[in-house]
């Protein structure tokens, strides 16, 4: 199966072929400041099983950690890490065009989670903006 998906702008797409190894929600401290959000989600799959256009910028965001980034709108797009994940591309999911189309599996680095997202089931919710 393929997976497609691409930035906000628009200026860079991706392909990822095959099943991943992987389907995570992340909820270490590095995701959360690069991706300005709680926790992310990422899929990994083979390097060798992924393609991109577009122009990218990385960004270091720890020794052996690599983020790739759309050069013109910021979006952050996929991580590198070869001591943790050797030969694996991670996917941000909600970059893909259909991000329903793949399940995390299981959450790491929970050891950082932030307790008020243990709760966010219970808060009411709307289908837009409450009046």
């Amino acid at each position: 199966m393929d997976y497609e998906g691409g930035c906000h702008c628009g200026a860079s797409r991706y392909k990822a072929s095959g099943s991943p190894q992987h389907v995570s929600v992340c909820h270490c401290d590095d995701c959360r400041k690069c991706a300005g959000a709680p926790f992310v989600s990422w899929a990994a799959f083979s390097s060798t099983d992924f393609e991109f256009r577009g122009d990218i910028k990385t960004y270091m965001s720890s020794t052996h950690a690599v983020r790739h980034f759309c050069a013109r709108c910021g979006t952050g797009l996929y991580y590198v890490n070869e001591e943790a994940l050797p030969g694996l591309v991670d996917i941000q999911t909600c970059t893909l065009d259909n991000p329903e189309a793949l399940t995390p599996h299981l959450h790491v680095q929970a050891a950082e989670q932030l307790k008020w997202t243990l709760e966010l089931e219970n808060l009411p919710k709307f289908d837009r903006f409450p009046e």
